[in-house]
């Protein structure tokens, strides 16, 4: 049995998704398995396979049941006691598409 190594000077094609009306999880599954390069038939884990994916109207992306007031994204100061949680209404508010971003780095290891 021999291991296949894709090799070095892979092409990386650009993909452009428009996001309007697509749900944030399978969008983010879609755009991690994209990023990684697990689509293609030559994917090596320590080689950059990947494609290069931009993402347009990242804000009108959509979550399905109540998780636009119900889901709290928290982050840590480092300083105890230091945990703050925002909702996915008020970080679209300020920060449109951060939502999705989050969302791609949360679905990185265990895209299929």
């Amino acid at each position: 049995m021999k291991t296949y190594n894709a090799p070095v000077d892979v092409e990386n094609k650009w993909v452009v998704i428009d996001a309007t009306d697509v749900v944030v999880g399978r969008l983010a599954s879609y755009v991690a398995k994209r990023l990684r390069g697990k689509h293609r038939p030559d994917f090596t884990p320590h080689i950059d396979t990947g494609d290069h994916v931009v993402v347009i109207n990242a804000e009108k992306a959509k979550f399905t049941g109540n998780k636009l007031t119900d889901k709290v994204y928290y982050r840590h100061t480092g300083y105890p006691g230091g945990i703050y949680g925002t909702s996915f209404k008020d970080m679209q508010a300020r920060h449109p598409g951060r939502a999705l971003e989050r969302a791609v780095k949360d679905a990185w290891p265990a895209c299929p």
